[in-house]
């Protein structure tokens, strides 16, 4: 029987397969004869511009838009900056196909060109707002071409430039900063060690004085010592400021910086100097990282960057601040510039991916909803709004939070430098770690074009995943590992927002005094209260946003407080106790910097609204009428700015648990918000092409699939 029923099922399978070989095809169906190829169409075509996008973009990039632009244009007719036509356009984008020594070359060439063109004039040389903020632009464009040829360029100019300004006198800045603004000198900044990073008090670099030659001499005592990381200096780098412990006659002065030349004018590494590569990376291979062991160099005494501190030609240590901690907090205070620029080159980064993942969002179809009816646009799914949208409204609220953090550093005095440490390292943090979760969505709402690297969005994640830990650790800026006021912090990189916050409450309480700075003079006033129902129109209202910002932030202000007291009360130190309240450190801090970031965003409506009430109230009064029809074309704006605004301040709202966790809102209240964010969406949704048209990136910066994706993978484009 098992033989019998073996022998019947082969036959069945042989009489199926004989079937399947020799029948005749089949006619297409009906369906199928109708289809069409699919064809590109631009959303420029369907959608509308109901606002000025050219304002918008003013509003948005804030200052030398001209210059910018004018860099656009040098990078996108230079070939040196890798040029493709794909679908009809030109796209400009480092070729990532090459080795690393071939990107770092690339990069140092691209440097050259930009020195040739002028790119860099006066960046060392020229002084105030101006020129300032010229930099920064500039910068902000060479970041949205390349990462690696921006930070390569920091490097060189913001951190070695930037110390030879800041921590050295008029004998540094007559020596270095014209050789340095030409790339006559190739500076790094030897800062970072393998055994410590954001502790800068600890790392391990000896420098002595030898007071018989007038010289310093610098020592890599232990392997852990070793400068790591050190951008320029695996290959281009001359010179270096080198972070040290300063011992003269036997005492520690804590750390200082010096200048130390690592090769010569011919590129050979200088006696008594190692370096090493530190290899390939996840991203910014085009930027040459290295190693750097000292064994006994020696340099002129002279060569002590001296703002705060010198050493006499005889070895008496000299300085009028004789607090050590105090003197260092001096020492560093300038540098903040590190995190100014990554806090605002990581939006740029941010607005790259959503313009990429909306324009493909609003030509990419996918599923019809009706038999035999079109595919859906991508963008006209609610879920992916839902996706991108909130990151959009983040990211305009960001670039109003990103210029008031730069006119803040390029206005900065002395009685500011608390005030734009804590802000700068707030929004670095917050900045970065947005940027990532963007890069993240939009790679995966481009679906399998998320993962070429031609479409910019995948690689970029690699690009600037580092940005959450140089210049400072996300978390641990968020949080607090150090002790005390700023000015006894002894670094910069130690002193949290959340610490800042914790000082700034227990001065005011044992004064007994307002608060003052920091933005929490809204402290001064009763609690705000949040109504139990909350409707559509309060949602929308700018004052219950701030009075929901404010009540969390206060809260949670009081209660770091009040843990941090009970830790101490149980016997723990200052210090553990900071470190066991981490969890209300963290939420304190994504607080302050959500607050401080709506304020700007609602500062910034109030400046379109009153500069367009001002210029119509003055052509009134001339008899002028067509500055009305200004006013009211400015009316667009206004309101999608008023959108974009809800959706920032409720998505806070909505994605912080502290909302809930701490009873600011009630579970039907929190449904309203997330009922609310959903509608904002589908009214930010016809916006969505103006939006990403207003965000100061060139077409031939962003990649094909912004565009007709069909040609730019056509079989015609690959015969090229």
């Amino acid at each position: 029987m098992a033989q019998e029923s073996s022998i019947n099922t082969a036959s069945r399978r042989t009489r199926m397969l004989n079937n399947h070989l020799v029948q005749s095809p089949s006619k297409p169906t009906s369906c199928l004869q109708s289809n069409s190829c699919l064809s590109y169409s631009p959303p420029e075509l369907t959608e509308s511009f109901d606002f000025d996008i050219k304002e918008m973009r003013k509003i948005l990039d804030f200052h030398n838009l001209e210059d910018r632009d004018w860099l656009f244009g040098v990078i996108k007719q230079g070939r040196v900056f890798n040029g493709k036509e794909r679908g009809g356009r030109l796209f400009v984008s480092p070729d990532y196909n090459q080795t690393m020594e071939q990107q770092r070359e690339m990069t140092m060439k691209r440097i050259e060109y930009l020195l040739e063109r002028g790119a860099f004039d006066g960046w060392l040389t020229k002084k105030g707002v101006e020129a300032e903020l010229k930099k920064l632009a500039l910068l902000e464009v060479i970041e949205i071409f390349d990462h690696s040829l921006a930070i390569k360029t920091g490097v060189h100019f913001f951190l070695w430039g930037g110390a030879i300004q800041f921590m050295g006198t008029k004998r540094h800045h007559d020596k270095w900063l014209r050789d340095t603004e030409t790339f006559a000198i190739k500076g790094c900044f030897s800062m970072t060690e393998l055994g410590h990073g954001s502790n800068v008090r600890g790392i391990e670099t000896v420098t002595t004085y030898d007071s018989k030659t007038g010289e310093f001499v610098i020592n890599t005592p232990c392997e852990s010592a070793q400068k790591y990381w050190i951008g320029g200096a695996a290959n281009h780098a001359t010179h270096t400021i080198v972070f040290s412990q300063l011992i003269i006659n036997g005492v520690n002065e804590g750390v200082h910086a010096l200048i130390a030349q690592i090769r010569d004018v011919n590129g050979n590494i200088c006696p008594n100097i190692r370096i090493a590569d530190c290899g390939h990376k996840i991203g910014l291979n085009g930027v040459d990282n290295g190693r750097i062991w000292f064994d006994n160099v020696r340099i002129p005494r002279e060569n002590l960057l001296n703002s705060v501190a010198d050493v006499s030609p005889d070895g008496q240590y000299l300085s009028a601040i004789k607090d050590q901690d105090q003197r260092f907090a001096a020492f560093l205070a300038p540098l903040t510039s590190g995190r100014v620029t990554i806090a605002t080159s990581a939006i740029y980064s941010a607005k790259i991916g959503l313009a990429i993942a909306i324009r493909y969002a609003l030509s990419r179809r996918a599923f019809s909803i009706t038999p035999n009816g079109p595919e859906v646009l991508l963008l006209d799914y609610p879920s992916h709004q839902r996706r991108l949208l909130p990151l959009l409204a983040k990211s305009y609220a960001m670039s109003f939070g990103g210029n008031y953090l730069k006119m803040m550093y390029v206005n900065r005095t002395p009685e500011s430098a608390k005030t734009l440490h804590v802000v700068s390292s707030a929004f670095k943090a917050i900045f970065t770690w947005h940027n990532m979760r963007t890069l993240q969505e939009c790679r995966e709402a481009c679906g399998g074009q998320g993962l070429k690297t031609e479409n910019r969005v995948g690689h970029l994640k690699g690009e600037f995943d580092v940005q959450s830990t140089f210049e400072g650790d996300n978390n641990v800026l968020m949080q607090q590992v150090g002790m005390g006021e700023l000015a006894q912090l002894g670094t910069l990189y130690e002193h949290s927002v959340s610490k800042a916050l914790l000082s700034e409450y227990v001065a005011a309480k044992k004064k007994n005094k307002p608060f003052k700075g920091l933005g929490l003079e809204h402290m001064n006033g009763p609690v705000p209260v949040i109504q139990s129902n909350l409707t559509s129109t309060t949602l929308r209202n700018s004052q219950f946003q701030m009075n929901a910002h404010c009540l969390r932030e206060r809260d949670l202000l009081n209660r770091f407080a009040a843990e941090v007291s009970l830790y101490q009360s149980k016997g723990e130190s200052k210090e553990r106790a900071f470190i066991l309240s981490y969890q209300l450190a963290e939420d304190l801090g994504r607080a302050f910097s959500d607050r401080a970031i709506l304020q700007t965003f609602i500062d910034a409506e109030a400046n379109v609204s009153a500069g367009s009430l001002k210029g119509t109230s003055k052509m009134l009064e001339k008899g002028e009428p067509c500055l009305v029809a200004e006013f009211v074309g400015l009316l667009p704006l206004q309101n999608v700015l008023g959108l974009l605004r809800s959706m920032y301040a409720l998505i806070c709202l909505e994605e912080d648990a502290a909302f809930l966790r701490y009873g600011y809102l009630s579970t039907d209240n929190a449904a309203a918000v997330r009922n609310e964010v959903t509608k904002l969406c589908g009214e930010l949704r016809p916006h969505a092409l103006a939006l990403v048209s207003s965000l100061g990136i060139p077409d031939a910066f962003l990649s094909p699939i912004a565009f007709n994706w069909i040609d730019a993978n056509s079989w015609s484009s690959v015969q090229k």
